[in-house]
């Protein structure tokens, strides 16, 4: 990512000001304090990835507060995912405090204060989405703010690394392809985060939540499966297929909805997908788990008003 913003232009009295309107501009309204004064540098790249946005923080030791003033004054609504590459950071919030090493990383949640400490010269990767992008995949996050994920678990490690280099590519990645991969980043850290939901105490809600999540990702993981069914999920996530049902009930849907949903999504975005013109409309079908085509375009123009034929052609002349 090209650098954007930077303080060395501005005349050293200047500096932290600039600092200050330049975070405040990225990411949210922040309150900026460091003790160096005129010697203060920082500089912010920035690139949009559909829904997300991709960041990368170089600075010298600094304070910064978001604080319930400057909550009231905002209507910003996003997670924080900082990944740590050089130089430690601590995360406060929610009553916990985390350290974040190269290697590591972070949420926090802008609707609610936090404050972010560093002792010294830092870089860190800031991965922004929509809140709502996480809380449909995992419900709650509060019990993950300002807590550290790490190398250590292998499901984090991929998180960390796959959110890293999409953020490092952001502004190579084609529009249509960056907000596919906003999703994806979101899904891989769900998981991630997912994982650490299922290892401590929680609020049934909360609970639920996550195992909502985790149904879904098997679900997705299995969509090309023609045999996926619902007590095989049900014996794969150890619970009944009533509670499947139960808990797919949440989002208004079924387990037969769910899926078919699902797989006509793969469909509609593999057939509009320049890469793959050259694949045929039963090769796309087959490949997401249907194994009839007359079926598949029957559901697929109920779903989305015209024949799959008819939306491929549609989409090529955009």
């Amino acid at each position: 990512m090209p650098i954007q913003f930077t303080t060395d232009d501005s005349p050293g009295h200047r500096r932290l000001a600039f600092w200050q309107d330049i975070v405040c501009d990225v990411f949210v309204g922040l309150d900026c304090k460091s003790d160096l004064g005129s010697a203060f540098r920082g500089s912010v790249t920035r690139a949009p990835l559909g829904k997300a946005e991709c960041s990368e923080v170089c600075s010298d030791r600094q304070h910064v507060l978001r604080t319930p003033s400057r909550i009231a004054r905002s209507d910003q609504d996003f997670i924080l995912i900082a990944l740590g590459n050089r130089g430690t950071g601590g995360v406060v919030q929610d009553g916990r405090e985390a350290v974040v090493h190269p290697g590591e990383f972070a949420l926090y949640d802008t609707t609610r204060p936090y404050e972010l400490k560093f002792d010294g010269t830092f870089t860190q990767t800031i991965f922004k989405v929509p809140r709502e992008m996480l809380q449909r995949r995992l419900g709650a996050t509060e019990t993950l703010t300002a807590t550290s994920f790490g190398p250590d678990s292998p499901l984090q490690r991929i998180a960390y690394d796959f959110i890293y280099r999409l953020c490092q590519s952001a502004d190579q990645i084609d529009p249509h392809h960056a907000a596919a991969l906003s999703e994806q980043a979101v899904d891989v850290l769900a998981m991630a985060l997912g994982e650490r939901l299922g290892k401590t105490p929680l609020p049934s809600s909360t609970h639920r939540s996550a195992l909502l999540y985790r149904l879904k990702a098997h679900i997705r993981a299995h969509l090309a499966d023609p045999d996926l069914s619902l007590s095989e999920t049900a014996a794969a996530l150890g619970i009944s297929s009533r509670y499947v049902n139960d808990l797919l009930a949440d989002a208004d849907t079924s387990f037969q909805r769910y899926v078919l949903g699902e797989r006509l999504t793969q469909c509609r975005r593999d057939l509009a997908s320049p890469v793959l013109a050259h694949r045929h409309i039963s090769e796309i079908a087959f490949a997401w788990g249907f194994n009839d085509v007359s079926h598949f375009g029957r559901v697929f123009r109920e779903h989305f008003g015209m024949s799959p034929r008819d939306f491929r052609q549609s989409e090529s002349r955009h």
